[in-house]
């Protein structure tokens, strides 16, 4: 069974999402297996804070998700790995996508 296609609203989403590269850099390194904050930060070479607000968006966008565990010596940790997603672009696609689009006041186009 495949997973439906994204609505409008969510393509652009995702899109608008993916369309950074330091985005791009953090769900290929999630893709290694899940991480937290600050091994993530260290391994991409940004600072947290940065990370933070990339990683802020993905998860807004249906991309990464995270959980909040706590390590053996009781300090918490966020954990983010990737959700699984497909974007398969066609102009049928997209034509299909732009039917489900809604407007600022949030109805269908």
């Amino acid at each position: 069974m495949t997973d439906p296609a994204p609505t409008g609203d969510d393509l652009v989403r995702m899109l608008a999402t993916l369309s950074n590269p330091h985005r791009l850099r953090v769900v290929a390194a999630l893709t290694r297996g899940r991480n937290y904050v600050s091994r993530l930060a260290r391994e991409l070479d940004i600072s947290r804070a940065l990370l933070q607000v990339h990683l802020k968006k993905l998860e807004a966008a249906g991309l990464v998700s995270s959980q909040l565990e706590l390590s053996e010596d009781g300090k918490a940790m966020k954990f983010y790995e990737t959700r699984p997603f497909s974007i398969h672009l066609t102009p049928d696609s997209v034509a299909e996508a732009v039917e489900t689009l809604t407007d600022e006041k949030g109805s269908s186009r």
